[in-house]
C-alpha cells in the first residue's frame, strides 16, 4: 500500500550521477549506536535511483537518534546538501493546516461541524446549497463531497488573477468562481482527496481570525516549535542555490532543475493544501510532536483535540496502481492517513506530500513513539519507491 500526498497540479509540474559526495549527519543521543550508518545507507539508496538529494530522521522517545542529509541541491552539479537545508513538504502541510484548525475550534471561533456557507457566506454569496453544507470535518477528511482536482480546478488555481490580490483575497475569489459547483458524496466511500477542500478551510481559518493562514502558520505552528527553517513556496531563496531545488521529469525522463519563481513550485493559492518547506531536523521536530501526542510541549493544542484529529473519520476506497501522491487505500483522519504496511505490526499514522518536483514522507507509530521523516528534492515513481524503501527499512531498524 502506498501512502497520501498532493495530486499532480498542472502538465508543466507532472513528473511522470553526482560528483563527490558531501553529506551532513547528526545524531543526538546514544540510541543510535544499535542502529545503521545512515548517511552511508542514504547514499547508496540515492544512487541506486539517480536522485539528487535525499534526507531522514528518526525520532524515538522524544529524541532524535539519527539524521542525515546526502547528495546535492542541483542534480549534476556539486551544492553539497548540508543537515540544516530545507526540502519542501508539499501535502504533509495539511496536518499543520488541521491542527490551525482545531485551535480555531478550542477558542471558539469555530465548531468541527461549522459550514461553509456559515462562515464564508457573506463573502461569497451565491454558493450551492451542497457547497454550503460542507462542514470544516468534512474538508479536513477529504469526505465533503468536493472532489479531486479537475481541469476547472487547476485552471483557477494558475489563473493570472494572482496578479491582482492579496492571497486571503485570491482564495476567496477561487471559491466565488467556483461556488455555483454542486457536490456529492460518492457511494461507497465519501473519500475523494481535495486540496481545494484545504484551501476552503484555510479561508475558514483565516476569516474567524482576521490573519493570513501563512502568518498563523509562523505565529502559532513554527515559532512554538522553534522550526527556524520552516516556510512557504520553493526551497532556495531567490537568485541563491541555498537549498535542494526541485527537478521537473521531462518526457524523455531528463531532470531539470527548477530554481526560482512561480515553476519552482505550485501557486500560493494552494497554501494551506500544501507548500511548506523546512529543514530535516525541523520536521522531525513536528513529527516527535505528533508522535508524542503533544504532550512533550508546547501545548498547541488540547490532547483531546490531537487526539480527533489523530482519529479515523473515513476509509479510503482501494485504487489499483495508483500513481504517486495519490491513496491506495487505508483510513483517513483530519490531515493523516492510517495505512498497515507489510512490515508493520499495526496501522501507522502516515501522509505523502509532493508538488511534483519534490517528495516527502513521514511514518509515525504513537504507540512505540517512533517518527520518521523522508525528503528528497526530486519527484515520480523513482523517487516515491526509494523513499518508501528508506522509510520501511529505518521503521524495521529501530524496532528491531
Amino acid at each position: 500500500m502506498t501512502h497520501l500526498t498532493a495530486r499532480t497540479y498542472h502538465p508543466k509540474f507532472a513528473c511522470l550521477a553526482l560528483t563527490g559526495l558531501v553529506s551532513a549527519m547528526l545524531v543526538l543521543t546514544p540510541v543510535a549506536a544499535k542502529a545503521l550508518d545512515l548517511d552511508s545507507y542514504l547514499d547508496t539508496v540515492r544512487k541506486d535511483n539517480g536522485l539528487p538529494a535525499l534526507a531522514a530522521a528518526v525520532i524515538e522517545d522524544g529524541k532524535v537518534v539519527a539524521a542525515a542529509a546526502v547528495g546535492t541541491r542541483v542534480l549534476g552539479k556539486d551544492f553539497p546538501v548540508t543537515i540544516d537545508d530545507r526540502f519542501h513538504i508539499g501535502s504533509n502541510t495539511k496536518s499543520m493546516t488541521a491542527t490551525l484548525a482545531g485551535m480555531m475550534v478550542e477558542e471558539g471561533k469555530l465548531r468541527w461541524d461549522s459550514r461553509i456557507g456559515e462562515v464564508l457566506g457573506d463573502d461569497v454569496k451565491g454558493m450551492s446549497a451542497s457547497l454550503a453544507n460542507a462542514t470544516l470535518e468534512q474538508l479536513l477528511s477529504h469526505s465533503s463531497g468536493i472532489p479531486t482536482d479537475d481541469e476547472e480546478m487547476i485552471n483557477l488555481y494558475f489563473n493570472t488573477d494572482a496578479f491582482e490580490y492579496n492571497l486571503s483575497d485570491l482564495r476567496l475569489h477561487l471559491l466565488d468562481q467556483w461556488k455555483e459547483n454542486e457536490i456529492s458524496v460518492p457511494d461507497g466511500s465519501p473519500f475523494q482527496y481535495s486540496n481545494l477542500g484545504y484551501i476552503i478551510a484555510g479561508m475558514m481559518i483565516e476569516k474567524v481570525t482576521g490573519t493570513p493562514w501563512e502568518q498563523l502558520m509562523r505565529e502559532r505552528i513554527f515559532a512554538p516549535l522553534e522550526m527556524q527553517t520552516a516556510g512557504f513556496g520553493a526551497q532556495a531563496t531567490y537568485g541563491l542555490i541555498d537549498a535542494p531545488v526541485g527537478h521537473r521529469i521531462e518526457p524523455d525522463g531528463s531532470a531539470t532543475p527548477m530554481l526560482w519563481g512561480p515553476a519552482a513550485d505550485m501557486p500560493p493559492v494552494l497554501a494551506p493544501a500544501g507548500n511548506v518547506h523546512m529543514s530535516i531536523i525541523d520536521y522531525a521536530k513536528w513529527a516527535d510532536w505528533n508522535a508524542g501526542k503533544g504532550a512533550r510541549g508546547p501545548t498547541l493544542v488540547s490532547a483531546e483535540t490531537l487526539h480527533h484529529i489523530q482519529s479515523v473519520k473515513v476509509h479510503t476506497p482501494v485504487r489499483d496502481n495508483p500513481p504517486p501522491g495519490t491513496p491506495s487505500t487505508g483510513d483517513y483522519g483530519l490531515g493523516w492517513g492510517f495505512v498497515t504496511f507489510d512490515w508493520a505490526d499495526g496501522p501507522i499514522m502516515t501522509h505523502n506530500g509532493s508538488n511534483s518536483l519534490n517528495l516527502a514522507k513521514i511514518a509515525i507509530d504513537p504507540e512505540r513513539d517512533l517518527a520518521i521523516v523522508v525528503t528528497t528534492n526530486f519527484a515520480g515513481g523513482k523517487a516515491d519507491m526509494a523513499a518508501g524503501e528508506v522509510m520501511q527499512h529505518l521503521y524495521e531498524t529501530y524496532t528491531k
